[in-house]
């Protein structure tokens, strides 16, 4: 068997491999809002209850591609509800390469500044390195447009936004603490190289 094989249409669309995609990534989501309880808390008791939502970053992305893989399993005849897909799909894609590659980053980053290691490290590498490839790997799957992904990218650029604006950004190593600026330049960054991935891979998608 091809090695290519693994990234074919035929592998990626069998019902039995989305449904246990779908799980895995579930069970990463609920996860992930465990992972930010004590920020959560944080957050509810000394910022307004609207910053809530621009908290918990990676498994929001988590949430989005999970409830996005409805959308290849089950093609919904409303118009309707295909426009919600859609943008559902366009954030997925651009939220989960952005913070897949993020967290990756500001873990070598924190270790490169003297920062300890642990086995929790290794098992959010390899989680949200899932994450952006398998969003990348999907996105021709998809049917959003221009119009879901100019949305998707408003909403995560507005995401970096209330994050930096409001302090309520992912907690960072503590060796980076002092750097919080420069980590605000490179999410900012990040974004961006983000929407230009999904960019290029709907155009590719397009085209095959």
């Amino acid at each position: 068997m091809a090695l290519s094989y693994f990234w074919s249409r035929e592998f990626l669309t069998n019902r039995y491999f989305l449904w246990l995609l779908f799980w895995c990534n579930a069970v990463g989501t609920v996860y992930g809002y465990i992972w930010y309880g004590d920020q959560l808390e944080q957050t509810l008791a000394e910022q307004p209850l609207w910053q809530i939502v621009f908290v918990p970053d990676s498994p929001t992305a988590s949430l989005f591609f999970t409830l996005s893989l409805l959308w290849v399993l089950y093609k919904p005849q409303s118009r309707f509800l295909n426009r919600i897909g859609h943008v559902i799909q366009a954030l997925a894609v651009v939220t989960s390469v952005k913070y897949g590659v993020w967290a990756i980053s500001i873990i070598f980053a924190g270790w490169s500044f003297g920062g300890p290691v642990s086995w929790q490290h290794w098992m959010l590498i390899a989680s949200h390195g899932a994450m952006a490839v398998e969003a990348l790997f999907y996105v021709r799957f998809c049917g959003f447009r221009w119009g879901a992904l100019l949305f998707a990218s408003a909403w995560t650029l507005l995401n970096d936004t209330m994050d930096y604006t409001y302090d309520i950004f992912p907690w960072l190593p503590g060796a980076l603490m002092p750097y919080v600026a420069g980590v605000r330049n490179f999410t900012i960054g990040l974004t961006l190289a983000s929407i230009l991935a999904a960019w290029l891979a709907l155009r590719q998608a397009k085209r095959a």
